[in-house]
């Protein structure tokens, strides 16, 4: 029997060799598709349209031949075996679970009183009693405060009587392996069946860590009484189970209002059954609650300076504060600094290249997260090499390989130049594009603020590089690759993952809730998309 013969309603059975795991399903399924039926993780973060090249799998046919493809293209037509090549062992992700604080002082909504006459604890939110609990429990009150980025996930266990950070864990986010960036994750979610499917990815997830963090610190679950999501419009809709298709298009409004709350049983929360989710103000439909978040802990609404906030990732938002006055943009800069479009992208965990330099002699030094044989680049490795080849020349403005300056590194694999960082790794002149694409969107969204403001690069006296993808670059290299402009040189901060310090400040401290309210509401927002000179200086900081 052929291998590809044709089969119309017959049935095939997939087998997952890596997971032991198998499944029968009719032929003219695609493997990804069994795969998700399987319970196998395979991730097609540019949503199966086949582009990112992230979903490759080794597949055996039963006459033993075997072929690399990739599983969200390939249609079964008869019995298979697959081996995934994809690691999601959370474990090894390289997550920053902390950001810049201001001194926030513990003042919950959530309170308790111990009625000793009773032996009972009556619990209470903004002083509207919720219930009473058996024995004195008035000592056990806690919260969660979630960062969902469009990548990880990060959790944190707060004491809300102390406003103790007592435990974090982090993932990558699930609902990347369907959808990798915010608009293709607007589109996948924009039917019933869709949005279930990444709701209960992301909701099962948080559960999951919820509950280590809980058992680590012998915790029990139904005395976490309140939630603090913060992540940008898209996630929040998505985890709130509420379609995001209208911010897919014009007028882009969201269909979620926010500040709001919920019951954390609405949406299967496993936490105390009385327990609310706060979902802090989301300042425009693509400028969510993590750059609210950003704002409380770099308290740029209170500034006495003129301070230029960037979260880079797969959405570049910024906000420009000039004595307290803010300016926000958001620009979709696209995966490649995740290392979805990249050759050999991959995200931060053991064997990607997180570090590069070439000294005057032009000798390289790369560094391979757990100092072991490199497989492939993570983001932060990403920009340095760029940087590096740009401040050797070795790239021209253009984007192009010098074929003079890069020597013998200059290889042709599949007829196309590139890069050879080691004998396996190497970058190509389509990466190279992909940086230049990323780094022109945000450069334009920050260039356009500055003239919003009618202020020039050089007034600027402080950058805030924001985000756990952010914390792990180099001043240096943002500045050779034009991310940044050159005047910003000794200006700049990385202050990591301000989505969970400003989550915990929400969780902690009510007044600081009825603080951004407010503040939201004064912040100007640049629809960059509507100004119709964004394209030219889009196409103007293409050039390096």
């Amino acid at each position: 029997m052929s291998y590809f013969k044709e089969k119309v309603n017959e049935m095939a059975r997939i087998k997952f060799a890596n997971e032991n795991k198998e499944i029968t399903a009719e032929s003219a399924i695609t493997i990804a598709q069994a795969a998700r039926l399987a319970g196998v993780v395979t991730d097609t973060p540019c949503g199966g349209m086949g582009i990112c090249g992230k979903c490759k799998v080794r597949i055996t046919r039963p006459d033993g031949k075997e072929r690399i493809v990739l599983a969200c293209q390939t249609t079964v037509k008869d019995d298979i075996i697959v081996y995934t090549q994809g690691n999601n062992d959370d474990n090894k992700l390289n997550v920053l679970t902390d950001g810049l604080k201001h001194n926030t002082k513990p003042d919950s909504r959530i309170t308790k009183r111990y009625d000793e006459s009773e032996d009972k604890t009556y619990v209470y939110a903004d002083g509207i009693e919720l219930c009473a609990e058996a024995h004195d429990t008035s000592r056990m009150i806690y919260g969660i405060a979630i960062d969902i980025g469009t990548t990880t996930l990060v959790v944190s266990l707060v004491d809300l009587i102390t406003g103790a950070m007592l435990d974090t864990a982090s993932a990558l986010n699930p609902q990347a392996r369907y959808a990798q960036d915010i608009i293709s994750r607007i589109s996948y979610a924009s039917d019933a069946q869709g949005l279930e499917t990444l709701h209960t990815a992301v909701i099962n997830k948080i559960n999951d860590l919820t509950s280590q963090i809980a058992a680590r610190n012998q915790i029990d679950p139904s005395n976490i009484y309140e939630t603090v999501f913060c992540g940008n419009t898209t996630v929040l809709h998505i985890a709130a189970k509420v379609n995001p298709k209208t911010l897919g298009f014009y007028p882009f409004e969201p269909a979620l209002a926010t500040p709001a709350y919920l019951p954390a049983r609405a949406i299967n929360l496993k936490i105390s059954p009385i327990a609310s989710v706060y979902l802090p103000p989301c300042i425009s439909s693509y400028i969510g609650a993590d750059i609210t978040a950003g704002i409380l802990s770099a308290q740029l609404h209170k500034s006495e300076g003129r301070i230029l906030f960037v979260d880079i990732g797969t959405n570049g938002e910024m906000v420009f504060s000039d004595h307290g006055r803010m300016l926000a943009a958001s620009t979709a800069a696209g995966p490649a600094f995740e290392g979805m479009t990249i050759e050999f992208g991959m995200r931060a965990e053991p064997g990607a290249i997180d570090y590069f330099k070439i000294d005057d002699a032009g000798n390289q030094t790369i560094r391979v997260i757990g100092n072991q044989k490199a497989i492939g680049i993570c983001g932060s490795g990403l920009i340095d090499i760029a940087g590096e080849l740009v401040r050797h020349k070795i790239v021209d403005a253009n984007g192009k390989f010098d074929s003079a300056k890069a020597g013998d590194r200059l290889i042709a694999p599949n007829g196309k130049p590139a890069y050879r960082l080691t004998p396996d790794i190497y970058l190509t002149q389509k990466d190279i594009r992909q940086v230049q694409l990323a780094k022109a969107a945000i450069r334009a969204g920050i260039e356009l603020l500055l003239h919003s403001a009618k202020l020039s690069a050089e007034s600027i006296d402080a950058v805030l590089i924001a985000g756990a993808f952010g914390y792990h670059l180099r001043e240096e290299s943002l500045i050779n690759i034009g991310l940044l402009p050159g005047t910003v040189r000794g200006k700049v901060r990385f202050i990591g993952n301000t989505s969970i310090s400003g989550g915990r400040a929400f969780l902690i401290n009510k007044a600081c809730r009825a603080e951004m309210e407010q503040q939201v509401k004064d912040v100007t927002v640049l629809e960059l998309s509507a100004r119709p000179d964004f394209q030219d200086v889009f196409v103007d900081q293409l050039a390096f």
